[in-house]
């Protein structure tokens, strides 16, 4: 009996298979396709997952203009922020949020689905929000994936 096979195998800087993937938004719910795309950056998609590693691609979402959400949520939901001074809590909605840019937006709700540590900051340095259709990471030679297939 050969006990090697059993090992298990830990993903490291250097043997993590990162690559690009490209998500369209378009007609998508923002919180499935969120929780979808938190799951790509940590990487629970591949068979090496390790959790204290950036394993995970690198996402590109387009269409981001182009997301749904259902019912009054683009008006009754609050997102707080703390300026760190008395008197400093900021509310905003994801109607003001997606005004500012639709990037502030998918940014502050998938940064929600991602470990509150260092390593967070990370996996958010690998996400690339845009408006249209149109990338500027074409020589990356990202590939199209459909979000809905993925659980």
């Amino acid at each position: 009996m050969d006990t090697l096979s059993y090992k298990t195998i830990s993903a490291n800087k250097a043997t993590a298979n990162k690559e690009w993937v490209v998500v369209d938004a378009n007609g998508q719910h923002l919180g499935r396709i969120a929780s979808k795309v938190a799951k790509l950056l940590r990487g629970k998609y591949k068979p090496n997952f390790t959790p204290h590693v950036d394993c995970g691609d690198n996402v590109i979402i387009i269409n981001a203009d182009k997301v749904v959400l259902t019912g009054n949520k683009w008006t009754d939901r609050i997102y707080l922020s703390y300026t760190g001074y008395p008197g400093g809590q900021k509310e905003n909605t994801p109607q003001t949020l997606f005004k500012k840019s639709s990037e502030t937006l998918f940014r502050k709700v998938i940064k929600g689905m991602l470990p509150k540590n260092r390593l967070a900051a990370k996996l958010l340095s690998n996400l690339h929000v845009y408006d249209g259709s149109e990338h500027k990471h074409e020589a990356q030679q990202p590939k199209l994936i459909d979000i809905n297939t993925l659980k």
